[in-house]
């Protein structure tokens, strides 16, 4: 018997809010199962995200449990609706479901937010740049999926370049901008690009010099997905297993003052595009 597919991050969020929608409500799963025809497992299943619901059921579900919230309820609603299948599922079975997950939480945000401390933004990378990141993975990665990583993240750049593009700024540290992953030839031609793309209306990159001292977060790069309203936002950490979701409240609002603090003491980006041009010289 074939192994059930693992929900996405998305499939698993619209799930925990109508659990917490629930939750807030007092209400239990046989009640949310008797508003909507389905046994308590089925309400449960819902919930973990292994279950697909439509955005009736959720606008049944928010009008029962007394979420008077409505922009919270038809964003939720339109998750619900959201059927398509994403550029990202022909990686399905042959990449990590963490690199997936990472480009559909990109694809349907409203803006992106990035802090890279190591590595340049990876939206923006070259394949030459990309590709010297990907080939130092230890344990080594094959060459077959180094080149299947290559793509993956050369498509999802798509979500910068699409017909309404995403909005996107990204804080790099000037220790990023100074580091050679694939030699000095392809860090010139990397950061070269980046003064082109930054000048995008889209694209904001702003620079915190070395200068600035000590800041937080140090050490590891982080996403602020924008959902289309505040509640569902999603911070994505990067590890050494992979990446990482986060939506509890405490956690959004520690890395909105993070990304606050970066626009607050970063450079302005003329003054960055100056810096990343000046260390591209250097090469």
């Amino acid at each position: 018997m074939p192994t059930r597919a693992r929900p996405t991050v998305r499939q698993q969020r619209l799930g925990a809010e109508l659990r917490k929608m629930r939750l807030a409500a007092d209400a239990t799963t046989d009640y949310a199962g008797g508003l909507l025809g389905l046994d308590r497992t089925k309400v449960s299943n819902m919930e973990a995200g292994t279950r697909a619901t439509s955005p009736e059921r959720v606008r049944i579900l928010a009008s029962n449990y007394d979420c008077a919230d409505e922009s919270y309820v038809e964003a939720l609603a339109e998750m619900a609706a959201y059927r398509a299948r994403g550029w990202w599922e022909q990686y399905r079975g042959s990449l990590p479901q963490g690199l997936l997950d990472v480009a559909e939480l990109e694809w349907h945000a409203t803006r992106l937010r990035t802090v890279q401390t190591v590595h340049l933004p990876g939206l923006l990378h070259l394949s030459c740049y990309a590709r010297a990141i990907f080939s130092s993975a230890i344990p080594a990665l094959p060459t077959s999926e180094v080149e299947l990583r290559l793509t993956h993240r050369m498509q999802r750049q798509r979500v910068l370049e699409r017909d309404v593009p995403v909005p996107y700024t990204g804080y790099v540290h000037e220790l990023a901008l100074r580091m050679q992953f694939g030699g000095r030839r392809a860090t010139r031609e990397q950061l070269e690009h980046l003064c082109v793309v930054s000048e995008r209306e889209n694209i904001t990159l702003r620079v915190l010099p070395i200068a600035a001292g000590e800041f937080p977060g140090a050490g590891h790069a982080v996403m602020y997905a924008h959902g289309p309203v505040p509640q569902l936002d999603t911070v994505q950490l990067d590890s050494a297993h992979g990446p990482e979701f986060s939506h509890a409240p405490a956690q959004l609002a520690k890395y909105d003052a993070h990304m606050n603090w970066m626009h607050e003491h970063t450079l302005d980006t003329r003054a960055s595009r100056d810096l990343i041009h000046a260390i591209a010289q250097e090469l």
